[in-house]
């Protein structure tokens, strides 16, 4: 099966072995994203909703250089480290997605890279393939 690296200087690099996104089979995957402003690397707020929105804006970039948008999303895969921020998360997809949603997966975890309180990872149709 034919693989295609995707990778964009607008969202942070990668901080391990791994790409930013990986075209196959007819579908972009897009490795988990934490709020690291993209120049500097650095987690860009302690706030839960600075977090969320930064974390969009590197998944956006990263799907917009593969050709593809939030309206291609099928599924997200959300991380939180305290689900008291679940009501916040939502406010903040409802401004990057509109309906009809993708699926969605939203669990707790004990930690993540950086001390971020989210990442988020996604999977978008690639319609670059007329699929």
């Amino acid at each position: 099966m034919a693989r295609d690296i995707i990778a964009t200087n607008k969202a942070p690099q990668a901080i391990g072995p791994y790409s930013q996104a990986v075209r196959a089979a007819g579908l972009i995957f897009v490795s988990g994203q934490i709020p690291l402003e993209p120049t500097s690397m650095a987690l860009i707020s302690a706030d839960f909703r600075a977090q969320a929105h930064q974390v969009f804006r590197n998944l956006h970039a990263i799907a917009e250089s593969a050709g593809a948008n939030f309206d291609d999303c099928v599924k997200l895969m959300v991380y939180l480290t305290d689900l008291d921020n679940f009501e916040a998360l939502n406010e903040v997809m409802a401004d990057y997605l509109a309906s009809p949603f993708p699926a969605r997966a939203v669990v707790e975890v004990a930690g993540l890279p950086r001390n971020a309180l989210l990442e988020i990872e996604v999977i978008l149709t690639d319609s670059s393939t007329g699929t």
